[in-house]
């Protein structure tokens, strides 16, 4: 996939799905970031105990990318419920974000480096 993408749809037809249900009432934050935590995990699991690999190798495996892309959508659901719900602005929170680690990660010092910035 290469171009600007956006998830405005996506994120409303969540909301929608959601509404249609009445299933807000369950959905507090706890419940929410829990939800993500949980399906971050099944996502991380589908990369346990495998040698290091490249994104080119994972993408060989068809099946295997389903379900990394079905985990990344559950992943996804969830973070746009809690932020919704919580009212913070994601694409202003990820852009105050990459602001911050500008700052903490200068280019010059940081250019192909994996070390972690003292905080």
């Amino acid at each position: 996939m290469t171009g600007r993408w956006d998830l405005t749809d996506s994120a409303r037809a969540v909301l929608e799905f959601r509404r249609a249900r009445e299933w807000k009432q369950f959905h507090r934050p706890k419940e929410l970031a829990a939800g993500l935590a949980i399906e971050a995990a099944e996502l991380q699991e589908l990369f346990l105990w495998r040698d290091p690999e490249t994104a080119k190798d994972v993408q060989e495996d068809s099946a295997r990318m389903e379900r990394i892309a079905q985990e990344m959508a559950d992943v996804a659901t969830y973070l746009v419920l809690l932020s919704n719900d919580l009212e913070i602005n994601l694409p202003l929170a990820i852009e105050k974000k990459l602001e911050s680690n500008e700052r903490r990660y200068p280019v010059g010092d940081y250019k192909g480096s994996a070390r972690k910035a003292p905080h």
